[in-house]
């Protein structure tokens, strides 16, 4: 079956959320987002620039293990990659902010632990 093609941010949240269903995928989703805004921080406040080539690498990697050892479904990111990019940083700010839930709950995931 072809994937559906999200023409609006607000149709492709839901599918992100969905793409994001286990608890563990989205830990390890926040360990990459929470690496690429402390290297950021540091990059900024040191002027050690170099540091801003690591981003990518400290986001994509946790992602991307969440997504082929524990979720097993490819990345959105191959797909839509600002828009995931955007998901990844909403995901990580609802979190944090104790409003990841009715997300995930409006979208259907089951699993709505962390």
């Amino acid at each position: 079956m072809a994937e559906k093609s999200y023409k609006t941010f607000a149709e492709f949240w839901p599918f992100y959320l969905r793409e994001h269903s286990r608890p563990q995928t989205r830990r390890l989703h926040y360990i990459g987002t929470a690496l690429v805004i402390a290297l950021a921080a540091i990059a900024l406040a040191t002027q050690t620039w170099w540091l801003l080539i690591l981003l990518p690498i400290a986001g994509y990697f946790f992602a991307w293990i969440a997504h082929f050892r524990v979720e097993r479904n490819r990345p959105a990111t191959f797909t839509y990659p600002l828009w995931s990019l955007a998901a990844d940083f909403r995901m990580f700010f609802l979190w944090v902010g104790g409003r990841l839930g009715p997300e995930l709950e409006r979208a259907g995931v089951a699993d709505r632990r962390s």
